[in-house]
């Protein structure tokens, strides 16, 4: 592990634009997730105020509730807006440029949420959340290409948990800052929605400051001298003819077919597996139980004796374990490879969900029990960060080749903005009919997604893409099959000889 820690550390800039691109990357998704729940209660006072104000109307609790829900949900739909527009962006705008462009999204929402008391205006709060979360479906897929694109090979499973770790990070920001102490009060919320617009005013003064990405400039501009350039810049002045001739390598093989759309990628066979593999692997990521669990741990923690008024602060360590247990994923993936962290963790948490489960049921029954639940809970928490969360986020940029990249994040956003979605409007309704025995539906995820990983996935730590869809095909071709591609290459390169002489 030491190595790989020396040899970041020797590329500096690579350090910073792992810090760039997170502040204004996957930090605000984190941060937009859980910063909501604390000011709940004034943000509904607020609804109920505007009504009265201006229609001279008292609402009802479960209108209150219902326009809560509906600015809660409102952030999902932008961010599935905003990962169909990804793809494009990314491709016609380069990396960078996107990135730029997309914190002036997050600079307006935070404009109206700082205003929308003042104003009295609860559609001030709504319309910030949809540009918020256009802001962060853009942002996921820009910050994962980008730093992937961005990484040397050999640091790019630890530079690709950095995305998860800011995910965490920006978690455990939006509880910290939530507490009644700092910006959880009725006069700081306003400013506690605003945050993300700090967060996006630091990433405008300090990307311009770093290069664009190297294979977008070789690759789709086919610029070699800006290429090289923004090699140096990023590890350090020396010959990168080895790397650049990869890259060419690359897009020789893709014969220059330039971006692919989402429907040609899903429809191409010579990605069918690696398409599959995001899939399930996005699809578990949001269907785990990970927010399950979290929104079994107050139930937890009330029945284990934790006051009400302490269980902000509970919270706030359940972000701090989840951003701790990332940071140590960020440390040993190198050394442990993606797929065993993904196919690991998967195991560990579907025990853990078995044996919260058991927990669960038997607490009303044995007055210690409550806390083997929480053990649970924070155990359920390490598996996750330490395995899929962290093994996740970075899929897409190892296992594509350039063609396919940008469409590739994009199903990858699809997929995960659908599930959260679908997870909100439908997670309260399963909760209430069949109770904790929930899990069992997220247990079948994890054991699914589990042997998918264990037996359908090569291991990717230190290999190109070109390199993983080489391994890809050893897993899933027949030998009659790969043995019948491999005399077709050995024919056509004789045809080549022949027509040379």
């Amino acid at each position: 592990m030491s190595q790989y820690i020396t040899l970041l550390l020797n590329h500096p800039v690579v350090i910073v634009a792992i810090l760039v691109s997170g502040i204004g990357g996957t930090f605000q998704y984190g941060f937009c997730v859980s910063v909501m729940n604390s000011p709940s209660v004034f943000i509904k006072e607020l609804v109920n105020r505007t009504c009265v104000q201006r229609y001279g109307v008292s609402l009802e609790p479960w209108q209150i509730s219902l326009i809560w829900s509906f600015t809660l949900s409102i952030f999902c739909v932008g961010g599935l807006l905003g990962s169909l527009a990804a793809g494009p962006l990314l491709s016609r705008c380069g990396r960078k440029r996107c990135f730029l462009f997309n914190n002036f999204v997050a600079v307006l929402g935070s404009v109206l949420m700082v205003l929308s008391q003042k104003a009295v205006s609860f559609e001030m709060i709504m319309a910030g959340r949809f540009l918020y979360g256009l802001n962060a479906g853009v942002g996921l897929s820009s910050h994962s290409i980008y730093l992937v694109e961005c990484a040397p090979k050999r640091l790019r499973g630890m530079v690709g948990v950095s995305i998860a770790t800011f995910v965490s990070v920006g978690k455990f920001s939006g509880q910290l800052l939530g507490i009644s102490e700092l910006l959880g009060t009725e006069r700081g919320w306003p400013w506690l929605l605003g945050f993300n617009g700090l967060a996006a005013l630091l990433q405008l003064a300090t990307l311009p400051f770093l290069p664009e990405s190297p294979s977008f400039l070789l690759l789709e501009r086919g610029d070699e001298p800006a290429c090289e350039d923004a090699l140096k810049r990023l590890w350090g002045n020396r010959n990168y003819s080895k790397e650049i001739g990869e890259m060419l390598k690359e897009k020789a093989a893709q014969q220059s077919a330039g971006s692919c759309s989402v429907m040609e990628t899903i429809r191409n066979r010579s990605v069918r597996w690696q398409v599959v593999t995001i899939t399930v692997a996005f699809v578990a990521l949001q269907l785990c139980g990970i927010n399950a669990v979290y929104f079994y741990s107050f139930d937890v923690f009330r029945a284990a004796g934790i006051h009400e008024s302490q269980l902000r602060y509970a919270a706030v360590g359940t972000g701090l374990c989840e951003s701790l247990t990332s940071l140590a994923c960020f440390m040993i993936v190198e050394s442990t490879g993606k797929k065993v962290l993904l196919h690991r963790g998967y195991e560990a948490m579907s025990a853990a969900l078995v044996l919260l489960i058991v927990t669960l049921y038997l607490q009303t029954f044995v007055s210690w029990m409550p806390y083997c639940s929480m053990v649970l809970i924070f155990l359920f928490i390490v598996f996750f960060c330490s395995g899929p969360a962290g093994a996740t986020a970075s899929l897409p940029g190892e296992l594509f080749t350039q063609s396919f990249k940008a469409a590739a994040f994009t199903i990858s956003s699809f997929l995960n903005w659908t599930g959260l979605f679908l997870l909100g409007m439908l997670f309260p309704v399963v909760v209430e009919e069949i109770s904790y025995f929930c899990f069992l539906i997220f247990l079948f995820f994890c054991a699914a997604c589990a042997l998918f990983v264990r037996f359908n996935v090569p291991e990717t730590k230190n290999l190109t893409a070109l390199e993983i869809a080489t391994e890809f095909e050893k897993i899933h071709c027949k030998p009659a099959e790969s043995q019948m591609k491999h005399f077709t290459a050995e024919k056509l390169n004789e045809i080549k000889t022949e027509t040379k002489f």
